[in-house]
């Protein structure tokens, strides 16, 4: 499967250039993800131990822009993203606003603001910073996943999305 020239060369980067790529983007404009879903890949080889190496990341419009993942088949990044499961870790996206202010280049996706995640999930937690890193590629974006553990907020991996069409589900 051919890739988008900036989503196969962000596979192979370090966290450091990965981390200057999302220091150096600029936030998404929202209206350019509703209605779509992305491929998506997990920065770390260890999230393919655990299943979660490839995801599908979808954004809709409800009360404001909100979002779900859902699992493909985990059959390695040139292969199709296929078989994707039902939607769950939903979130909505939102500016940065304290204490989640760690990237304000980005848009974040608060998944514990999002009522459709039950409140013992333990996504809940999680806190994404989404840019896009090259204007130019205006289908790929770069993300930074962090815990929100109180007022801390550490990283736990980069994760690359690329446009893979539109989204169907909706709530």
């Amino acid at each position: 499967m051919e890739h988008r020239p900036l989503f196969a060369r962000m596979k192979d980067m370090s966290g450091s250039e990965l981390g200057a790529l999302m220091a150096a983007g600029r936030a998404p404009e929202p209206e350019s993800l509703a209605g779509w879903e992305f491929r998506g890949w997990n920065h770390p080889p260890l999230l393919a131990l655990l299943g979660i190496r490839k995801f599908v990341k979808g954004f809709f419009l409800a009360d404001g822009l909100e979002g779900y993942n859902r699992p493909p088949r985990q059959d390695g990044f040139d292969a199709e993203w296929t078989g994707a499961g039902t939607p769950f870790g939903f979130y909505r996206v939102v500016p940065p606003a304290a204490p989640d202010l760690r990237l304000p280049n980005s848009l974040l996706l608060d998944y514990g603001a999002s009522p459709r995640n039950a409140f013992w999930k333990p996504e809940r937690v999680l806190r994404d910073y989404l840019v896009q890193p090259d204007p130019n590629e205006p289908d790929v974006f770069l993300g930074l996943a962090t815990l929100a553990l109180g007022p801390a907020r550490p990283a736990t991996n980069y994760f690359l999305l690329e446009r893979l069409g539109k989204g169907e589900w909706r709530p």
